[in-house]
């Protein structure tokens, strides 16, 4: 998948690469820090790589978090009676054992975890405060790494 993603972004002409990367950002579980990666490898500056991928990444989780508040707003905050699913379960554990930061920054895809705390009832600008660090953190990491990675490749 990833070298399909990588090829998808080589394939474009290079004007519209870094909307490549913007869109690769915006997939769960590839987010900043794989569209990053990906977009260095398609040969595009770390920087501009890492700054398409933490875009792309945030418009989807900006776009989730207020819509979960939104049906949070609207439907009420009361607790689902049916049980939670694993992954929901999952992520309610780690936010009442680590808080939204650890949250953040431990539980990807972030187009996930950001709504379900909403969905737990965190505050949405707590929410999208740490998303947006972790976001950002996470894409210029290993931006950085794969900037490294290319340059041993070369040299």
């Amino acid at each position: 998948m990833i070298e399909n993603l990588q090829n998808f972004v080589s394939g474009l002409p290079e004007w519209l690469q870094m909307l490549g990367v913007v869109l690769i950002g915006m997939i769960p579980f590839v987010e900043s820090y794989l569209g990053t990666v990906i977009g260095v490898f398609a040969g595009l500056n770390p920087v501009v790589a890492a700054g398409a991928a933490i875009a792309g990444n945030l418009i989807a989780v900006l776009a989730l978090i207020f819509g979960a508040g939104a049906l949070r707003t609207r439907f009420g905050k009361h607790d689902n009676p049916d049980a939670p699913s694993p992954r929901r379960a999952k992520v309610a554990r780690m936010f009442d054992r680590f808080g939204v930061p650890g949250v953040s920054f431990l539980v990807h895809p972030t187009q996930i975890s950001g709504p379900v705390m909403i969905g737990l009832g965190a505050s949405r600008r707590r929410v999208i405060l740490w998303q947006v660090i972790s976001i950002v953190l996470w894409g210029a990491l290993t931006g950085t790494i794969a900037s490294f990675g290319v340059t041993q490749l070369i040299n």
